[in-house]
């Protein structure tokens, strides 16, 4: 029921890109929709490549109660809607790391969220590109906006010290 084409998202993707150079793109994929075909999937990843995504959301389908898709027949195996769904999250997985990676080596504004789960010495907080920033630092920073040397980039966060 999309009321757009791929070409006017790409598009619309560019303009973006344009006016906010560092811009952080995410989005959310379902796999495995009743009559996706093996060309729709590589589309999907194919637009996945083009677009950079620095993150997703992304599910299996499953029909929901009333809704026009929970009628259609569903002719997708599970073994093949797993196999899609780790294909696009290997490829997913790509663009978070990349899209960290650029953050090395700059310093970000970080609101300090809390204490890291793992280290209570650590500390955790989000940039402005809601990206996850793991750094030594004092209960007192909790509730504030701090600058942070990004020293390395990960998959799912950023490493880095208060400067």
């Amino acid at each position: 029921n999309r009321k757009y084409t791929k070409e006017i998202y790409l598009e619309k993707i560019k303009k973006l890109k344009e006016l906010i150079p560092d811009i952080s793109i995410t989005t959310d994929i379902i796999v495995g929709f009743p009559t996706e075909t093996d060309e729709d999937f590589k589309a999907t990843l194919d637009l996945v490549k083009e677009v950079g995504f620095e993150g997703a959301f992304t599910f299996i389908f499953s029909p929901r109660e009333g809704t026009p898709a929970a009628r259609y027949e569903d002719d997708t195996s599970m073994e093949v809607k797993k196999a899609r769904l780790q294909e696009l999250n290997d490829l997913i997985n790509e663009g978070y790391l990349t899209g960290n990676k650029r953050f090395e080596g700059k310093t970000v504004k970080v609101l300090v969220d809390g204490k890291s789960i793992k280290d209570p010495n650590i500390l955790t907080g989000y940039t402005e590109h809601n990206k996850v920033v793991n750094f030594p630092g004092t209960e007192d920073l909790i509730g504030k906006i701090v600058n942070v040397k990004i020293e390395k980039a990960y998959t799912w966060h950023l490493r880095g010290i208060v400067e």
